[in-house]
């Protein structure tokens, strides 16, 4: 029986193979903007890709995925780069359905994507959006998604969402992250 992967090991793979992404300037949006509750769409996304990598991992699934793109999906599937609670006038008021062709443009303009990318960026909110996704990476961000999504949102943490005047400390937390990311 293969050995399964342990946190670290799952860790040092979605840093070694989301680097590109990880380390881009347009990170710092995210890193600045949250997603459910007191978590940032930066942490989200780290959250995704080791959920996603470990699905995978304890699913067997690796003669079937492709790990780079299934980290970069992961990092990418909300690449929105802004922070849908600020009040907007109400452009952002299908955010659930709109941001996963948002994050695919942004992602479009920022980083070269192969189909599998793509397709699993745009079909990630699945059944929000009309299609499911074509390919396993798709399915298995999109579950790591909704299991990370429900537990950020119900957890109590989220009443100690720092607020915007306070910056110093969500990049506190974003650092930590990223320093478990690369552990």
């Amino acid at each position: 029986m293969a050995r399964l992967l342990t946190r670290t090991q799952i860790r040092q793979l979605v840093a070694r193979h989301g680097r590109e992404i990880i380390e881009h300037d347009h990170m710092r949006i995210e890193r600045r903007s949250y997603q459910h509750g007191a978590v940032t769409t930066f942490a989200h996304s780290i959250r995704v890709a080791c959920l996603a990598v470990w699905l995978a991992d304890r699913l067997h699934l690796w003669n079937r995925v492709d790990l780079r793109s299934l980290i970069r999906v992961a990092l990418l599937h909300d690449y929105f780069l802004y922070d849908w609670h600020d009040w907007d006038d109400g452009e952002h008021v299908f955010h659930g359905f709109t941001h996963g062709r948002a994050a695919l443009h942004n992602a479009l303009a920022d980083f070269e994507l192969n189909r599998i990318e793509r397709d699993s960026i745009a079909h990630h909110m699945f059944p929000l959006t009309p299609a499911p996704p074509r390919y396993i990476e798709g399915y298995l961000v999109s579950m790591a998604d909704k299991v990370s999504a429900t537990r950020e949102t119900l957890s109590m943490d989220r009443f100690r969402k720092p607020s915007k005047s306070k910056p110093a400390a969500s990049a506190a937390s974003a650092k930590s992250i990223e320093r478990g990311s690369r552990a």
